[in-house]
């Protein structure tokens, strides 16, 4: 059954699959297009990164080409492969019906199933991390097992925690509410063995690391609206994680109606959570801890986007299948379905389309926007000339502009061409981008 299952979740993550790039995902490509010995030298100082996912998709790129689909199926691969990892830590857990009511959660979570389409490296995380969760799990002994150490699995554990943190910082929450479990438990040789991973990972990428933070600085310093890019910690953010956990990242309007059902599911999905989350205390520790490291983290140093912990899902997952009535895992299944195919079936609510947007341009054509937001139009149309608007007053009669990113610059774009003596002729949408014409008075 389980094959099947895997099969489907495949399937339905090539639905989209070859939607627009947007600027992030750009970007990727862009340094993964380096040679692997410039990622971190020409790149990664400059970046809140780890290179190993960079390195992963230039190998990838090299063997398979740029089509976007085929390069998004590695995010898939890595989904499937996590999909897989859940059935058997929910099997060791309690049993094979267990195991697979987890991955089908997880299969469907309309949140996972957007970030396993994105050339990113979450997918690529969550794997890691469900498989550290898979390995945690094993060597714990139960009461009639002894106290026989697997060296095996504290391998595994080790090499996933190793993996993960060079893969994306912020698997450290996750990391380290294992780590503490197993101290707090008093299980403390498994503690010392299993901190080995992320201490050598810390020691590989120390000098890039304090690199990186001094550049990260720097940008809060700088750029005007950085830290709302980031995730300080404020309400809203803490709520998004509740309600992006549920539904996904569909949107609509009126957004009255957008949080009303919305709100009304993750108070439901939550509800239950709430109800079983004590029926097993490695699982509730694992989903609320890294969460409260998150908060802490970001009151100096701002972490917390929703998407920051994807890896928790598969948690949650788990914790969602130890409900006893039938009914409510099908109620489960059905509201997640429902959201998974409203974002996959529904164009518009699918990622910025730059790739419209570069092909409505003319070749050699000039562009005025933020220079380090152009990468998508460079991918889709790289003979657009792009001139950075922070930096260059335009002395032509008529331009064109993409005000993408102005707002987290600090820059007014509108009122700065009024200033100039421009006036706006033609705006053009191009889902969540547009694309502006002005014209000398």
């Amino acid at each position: 059954m389980v094959i099947y299952l895997l099969i489907f979740s495949f399937l339905i993550r090539l639905v989209g699959i070859n939607q627009s790039l947007w600027l992030d995902e750009a970007i990727s490509i862009s340094v993964a297009k380096m040679p692997l010995n410039q990622i971190v030298s020409g790149f990664s100082h400059f970046d809140f990164h780890p290179p190993l996912y960079y390195w992963f998709l230039n190998i990838w790129i090299k063997i398979f080409g740029e089509n976007v689909g085929i390069m998004r199926l590695s995010s898939v691969i890595f989904a499937v492969i996590t999909i897989g990892i859940v059935y058997l830590i929910g099997k060791e857990i309690k049993d094979k019906k267990y195991g697979l009511w987890s991955a089908v959660f997880v299969s469907i979570n309309p949140l996972l199933i957007y970030y396993s389409q994105e050339l990113r490296m979450y997918s690529m995380t969550s794997m890691w991390l469900t498989g550290a969760v898979y390995y945690l799990i094993k060597m714990i002994p139960s009461p009639d097992s002894g106290n026989k150490i697997s060296w095996k699995n504290i391998l595994g554990f080790n090499l996933m925690t190793f993996l993960s943190f060079v893969t994306f910082y912020g698997s450290i929450f996750g990391i380290c509410a294992m780590i503490l479990y197993l101290l707090l438990t008093k299980k403390n040789k498994l503690f010392l063995y299993n901190s080995v991973g992320i201490i050598c990972a810390m020691l590989v990428v120390s000098q890039l690391l304090i690199s990186q933070l001094g550049y990260s600085g720097n940008m809060l310093n700088q750029v005007t609206n950085w830290g709302l890019v980031l995730g300080k910690v404020n309400i809203k953010n803490l709520l998004l994680i509740f309600l992006k956990f549920s539904i996904g990242r569909v949107s609509w309007y009126p957004k009255q109606t957008y949080y009303l059902i919305g709100g009304i599911w993750a108070l439901i999905v939550w509800s239950i959570v709430g109800k079983n989350i004590l029926k097993n205390k490695l699982l509730s520790f694992l989903l609320v801890t890294p969460i409260i490291f998150g908060i802490i983290f970001s009151i100096k140093s701002p972490l917390l986007q929703y998407f920051r912990f994807l890896y928790l899902i598969p948690v949650l997952s788990l914790i969602l299948a130890n409900n006893k009535r039938i009914i409510v895992k099908l109620l489960l299944a059905f509201g997640f379905l429902v959201f998974s195919f409203t974002y996959l079936l529904n164009p518009k609510m699918h990622r910025e389309d730059w790739k419209s947007l570069a092909e409505s341009l003319d070749n050699n054509q000039k562009i005025y926007m933020i220079a380090s937001f152009s990468d998508p139009i460079k991918f889709y149309n790289p003979s657009i000339e792009i001139i950075d608007i922070k930096t260059s007053n335009p002395v032509e009669k008529e331009i064109t502009i993409v005000p993408y990113g102005g707002i987290i610059h600090g820059i007014e774009i509108k009122q700065k061409m009024e200033k100039l003596g421009y006036q706006q002729t033609e705006i053009k949408n191009f889902r969540e981008i547009v694309l502006e014409s002005w014209k000398w008075r």
